[in-house]
């Protein structure tokens, strides 16, 4: 399994551009990106979109994968991982049911 950061890193090598090319292209500074790469800070959505139409990469993919390692962060050292992400889930399609009915 890969993290965000190394999926960005082996796209741009595969492109074989660049960190300064990719951030003229995309207009995100050098050094965030080379951060994103290494694992030291996560992009913002917006930013994450902008490098998979780039790299032409799936979107959803890439999403997924920003989403699931904040989570992973946030959850590493907890001992109730799974019943923490199952009430998650439950609270999540609870709220899609409310804003449905509105």
């Amino acid at each position: 399994m890969k993290t965000l950061g190394e999926t960005l890193k082996e796209a741009r090598e595969k492109t074989d551009l660049i960190l300064r090319k990719v951030s003229a292209e995309v207009d995100i500074d050098q050094s965030l990106i080379s951060k994103f790469e290494k694992n030291e800070r996560k992009p913002t959505k917006e930013q994450l979109i902008r490098l998979a139409n780039f790299y032409n990469l799936s979107e959803k993919d890439l999403i997924i994968n920003w989403y699931s390692e904040k989570i992973a962060e946030e959850l590493k050292y907890t001992e109730q991982t799974t019943e923490i992400l199952k009430v998650a889930e439950e609270k999540i399609n609870y709220y899609k049911t409310q804003n449905n009915g509105k």
